[in-house]
């Protein structure tokens, strides 16, 4: 499918949720946020979002991939070099709420409200309530080394689970069988 231009569809982002855009702007290096408790291949590491703003003045965050983790605690992860000036990417549409759950350094993560928003009160600034997955771009530098990751959709565990419980379900009655018939046998004697 061709990506459309992030104009087209900045409108109503709900209706195009998960859809390929190309925008044009420029990041702001300066604001970046480190998503922790992300897993990659079993390596602990963090989504790095960085503010973009397109050539018509609206701002919104772009999910550059992971990054790994610094050796420990203290220790700064080794971020990606992003390019300064206007830049040309491609991105997945996606909503605030649709955001990985994590936690950002200094903001609790027990509001109902998106992380996007909590990442503007943080920072001080407004953007819009949607934010990018980064795919590609103009630059070789703009494709992320580990980009963010599509959610898995399959019907799971579901059915075992139904199964489990309609095997408990049984199991209770036939436990209430078998009681019913000893207190019955028991009034006979």
């Amino acid at each position: 499918m061709k990506p459309l231009p992030l104009e087209e569809v900045v409108s109503n982002p709900v209706v195009h949720e998960w859809k390929t855009v190309d925008v044009t702007g420029t990041f702001d290096v300066k604001n970046q946020i480190l998503l922790r408790n992300r897993y990659f291949e079993g390596v602990y590491g963090f989504q790095l979002l960085t503010k973009f703003t397109d050539t018509q003045g609206k701002s919104f965050w772009v999910d550059c991939g992971w990054v790994k983790a610094g050796t420990n605690a203290l220790t700064r992860p080794d971020l990606p070099e992003i390019p300064q000036g206007e830049v040309q990417i491609s991105a997945r549409l996606r909503l605030d709420t649709s955001l990985p759950r994590g936690a950002f350094f200094a903001i609790p993560s027990n509001q109902s409200e998106g992380l996007v928003s909590k990442a503007n009160a943080q920072s001080g600034t407004s953007t819009e309530n949607f934010y990018l997955d980064l795919i590609s771009g103009n630059d070789p530098l703009l494709t992320p080394a580990v980009p963010a990751q599509l959610p898995e959709l399959s019907d799971g565990p579901h059915m075992a689970y139904a199964l489990q419980w309609v095997f408990f379900g049984g199991l209770v009655v036939y436990g209430r069988f078998l009681i019913r018939r000893d207190v019955l046998s028991g009034e006979e004697l």
